[in-house]
């Protein structure tokens, strides 16, 4: 490991996940460079997990990943955040350029007896075409055997809650929630780090290789929570957008130099529009840093007029 202290944030290298609903709204949009000539549904841009891991592009720090990061400077790095494995948060962009499928994550409770992870997520909508929409919860209270027949005869679509979204606006989805993102939606996504999915239904729709994509039935019956009904979406509160025990997410207008998080503490910066420089690193939209809890220049500095940012941390009683 380089040695500490830490001079600069730090920017890791994006996973791309290939999805069939996905598109290259993320290169188009943020000039990202996709493999060529496939659709990226997902580029996981903070993530500590066995299967897909977040490695330093650059600086002093070149190479090293998150998980090293995590197990051996998290003091240093994360300000004591409270021993796990891994890095508790996974954070996403997603370009739905299909609809997803209709879905749930489950509650610890379920997913520890399905040998799952829990997941609790916040999406921010970063762009939303004409027309675009969430699905997410019911449209009413029903019993899960109507569900399950609705399901069965494919018309499970009449029970879900559609919402209209635009550009700016966000949802907060607690695990149990059945949920879908629809076509034309570019998001950030906040969320536990889990990996979990339960597939309801997906609109009849073919994998790659032209089969059905695989459903998850059974355990999705027993997550979703059938008395909730018409969820709103997130109202800002003030520049915050949300505060749970996982994650805080506020939405920064910066139009002055302003400091990212107090002295001892970190915190994950996702550039929305403008730029963005914090000790000498700089950020464009699209582009995420994670500023050190032990960075001494923690001032975020405006670079153009609109300047607007996500900034993510966990509250203090997980510090």
């Amino acid at each position: 490991m380089p040695p500490l202290p830490l001079a600069e944030p730090l920017v890791f290298e994006p996973v791309f996940m290939e999805r069939v609903w996905g598109g290259r709204q993320l290169e188009t949009r943020y000039g990202k460079k996709l493999p060529p000539n496939v659709r990226i549904g997902e580029s996981w841009e903070i993530v500590d997990r066995a299967e897909a891991q977040s490695v330093v592009r650059n600086g002093t720090w070149r190479g090293c990943t998150l998980h090293q990061l995590w197990t051996e400077h998290r003091r240093e790095v994360f300000a004591g955040l409270a021993a796990a494995p891994r890095f508790p948060l996974l954070v996403k962009l997603i370009d739905a350029r299909e609809k997803l499928s209709v879905q749930v994550h489950p509650p610890s409770k379920v997913a520890h007896e399905f040998g799952g992870e829990a997941k609790t997520e916040f999406w921010y909508i970063a762009e939303a075409a004409p027309g675009a929409e969430l699905y997410v919860g019911l449209r009413k209270q029903c019993a899960r055997p109507d569900f399950e027949r609705a399901l069965r005869a494919g018309d499970v679509a009449e029970f879900i809650h559609r919402t209209p979204v635009k550009t700016g606006e966000a949802m907060f989805l607690p695990s149990g929630r059945v949920h879908a993102i629809g076509a034309g939606n570019l998001i950030v996504e906040i969320q536990q780090n889990s990996d979990t999915t339960y597939r309801v239904f997906d609109w009849n729709r073919s994998d790659t290789e032209s089969k059905p994509r695989e459903l998850h039935i059974e355990e999705a019956l027993r997550c979703i929570d059938f008395e909730d009904c018409r969820p709103a979406l997130t109202r800002p509160a003030g520049e915050l957008l949300v505060r749970h025990s996982l994650f805080e997410v506020q939405k920064w207008n910066l139009d002055s130099e302003r400091a990212v998080a107090p002295e001892g503490e970190f915190a994950i910066v996702f550039c929305l529009s403008g730029a963005i420089s914090c000790a000498g690193v700089s950020l464009k939209p699209g582009g995420f840093f994670l500023v050190p809890s032990s960075l001494s220049d923690r001032l975020l500095k405006p670079l153009l007029h609109g300047t607007e940012l996500l900034r993510v941390t966990i509250p203090r009683i997980n510090l």
